[in-house]
């Protein structure tokens, strides 16, 4: 598989890992357990899975304005993802990248991509570039 590009949503770390494609979109804000990194919301289908050190594709999200705080958090407590693949971008979640950059911590980059492309990735290791591109890696 070549490797397909996405839109660079806020700049950061390459990332590699396991691919996981949510299924639905998901709240940050009690959706996600900062401390762990578990999914928490018990009405997603991927509840008790975990975003930490994972490439997280993400259909969409379900807006709260504290979304950002919850991913920084992510970010500080070494639970974020190790990269975000965004079918719709969400400004008030890659906020929380964009301050913990500023703050200096390690943040992993974000992308935009086609929805269409997220199932080339699922179950399957994946590596984002700093330039955006995303190879799903034998």
């Amino acid at each position: 598989m070549s490797a397909l590009q996405g839109d660079i949503l806020v700049a950061g770390d390459a990332g590699k890992g396991e691919a996981l494609v949510l299924t639905a979109p998901i709240s940050f804000w009690g959706g996600v357990d900062p401390k762990t990194g578990k999914i928490a919301d018990v009405r997603h289908p991927q509840h008790g899975m975990t975003i930490s050190g994972k490439v997280l594709c993400l259909p969409g999200t379900i807006g709260s304005s504290s979304a950002s705080a919850v991913l920084m958090e992510l970010v500080h407590n070494g639970h974020a993802p190790a990269a975000l693949v965004l079918h719709e971008p969400d400004a008030i979640l890659l906020l929380g990248l964009i301050v913990a950059r500023e703050m200096g911590w390690q943040t992993p980059i974000a992308v935009k991509l086609d929805r269409e492309g997220f199932d080339a990735f699922a179950s399957r290791f994946v590596e984002i570039s700093e330039e955006g591109a995303i190879t799903a890696l034998p």
